[in-house]
C-alpha cells in the first residue's frame, strides 16, 4: 500500500486483459462485495489503461478488508494487483460534496497514467522475484510430478478451508490435507499431475500475508 493514504476506493491492476468489460464488472463485483457495499465500479476502457479498474466503496473499512485479503489474489489466471487507488472516484465526491466536474478530466487522467506507470514498475519487479522463487523451489524439488503438492511458508493460524478457497479454483481439485503437528504446512491434491501442475506455476510465491508466501512443490511419495 506504500505512502498512498487509505480511501474507499480500491485500485485493481493487473487483470486479464481479453475478459469483456461486462464480464469483468460482474466478476469484480462477486469477489469484492464480501467485504462491504460497492456503489461504483469503474473499468478501464481506453487502450492504456486496460487491465485496470477502480472499485468503490461506501467506506474505507471496506476497502481496507479489500487490500489486505485480494493483493495477489489468482483471478481469472492473473494475480491481481490491488491497493488504494491515489484519486477519489467521482461516485465518491458525489456523495461527500467534493466533486468539481471542471476539473475532473485533466486531473484523473493524469493521476491514473501516473498511476499506471508506478504499478508496471511493481508489475516488473514481483515477476522477477516470483521467478528467483520458482527457479529455487524448482531446485530444491527432487520429486518427479504427481497429483499431490506439497505446501511451506503458510502462517500458523492457516485453516484447511482457506488454503481450499485458493486451491479449488483450479480444475481437478480434490482436497487439502493439514499437519496439525506441524503448523505451516500442508498437501494439496488433485485427479493428476497435469493439473496439480497448472496449480503449481499459478500459485507458486502467492502471498498469504505481507509475511508469508507460499512454496510449492511436488510431495514425495
Amino acid at each position: 500500500m506504500g505512502d498512498i493514504p487509505p480511501c474507499a476506493t480500491v485500485y485493481v491492476n493487473n487483470l486479464n486483459e481479453k475478459i469483456k468489460k461486462d464480464e469483468l464488472r460482474k466478476s469484480l463485483s462477486a469477489i469484492f462485495t464480501q467485504f462491504g457495499k460497492i456503489i461504483d465500479i469503474n473499468c478501464a476502457k481506453t487502450y492504456t489503461l486496460r487491465g485496470q479498474a477502480w472499485v468503490v466503496f461506501e467506506d474505507v473499512a471496506a476497502a481496507t478488508n479489500a487490500v489486505k485479503q485480494l493483493n495477489e489474489f489468482p483471478f481469472y489466471d492473473k494475480p491481481m494487483r490491488v491497493s488504494y487507488a491515489t484519486s477519489k472516484s467521482d461516485a465518491s465526491a458525489k456523495r461527500d460534496g467534493t466533486f468539481d466536474s471542471a476539473k475532473r478530466d485533466p486531473m484523473i487522467r493524469q493521476k491514473r497514467k501516473a498511476e499506471s506507470q508506478v504499478s508496471e514498475k511493481k508489475s516488473q519487479a514481483a515477476k522477477k522475484e516470483a521467478g528467483v522463487q520458482k527457479n529455487a523451489a524448482a531446485a530444491a524439488n527432487d520429486a518427479p510430478p504427481n497429483e499431490i503438492l506439497f505446501v511451506e511458508g503458510l502462517p500458523d493460524a492457516t485453516t484447511a478451508s482457506m488454503l481450499s478457497m485458493l486451491f479449488q479454483q483450479f480444475p481437478g481439485f480434490k482436497e487439502t490435507r493439514m499437519i496439525d503437528a506441524k503448523p505451516g504446512i500442508a498437501f494439496v491434491e488433485f485427479d493428476s499431475s497435469a493439473k496439480s501442475a497448472v496449480a503449481l506455476s499459478g500459485l507458486q510465491g502467492f502471498k498469504i500475508n505481507p509475511t508469508h508466501s507460499m512454496t510449492l512443490s511436488y510431495a514425495k511419495k
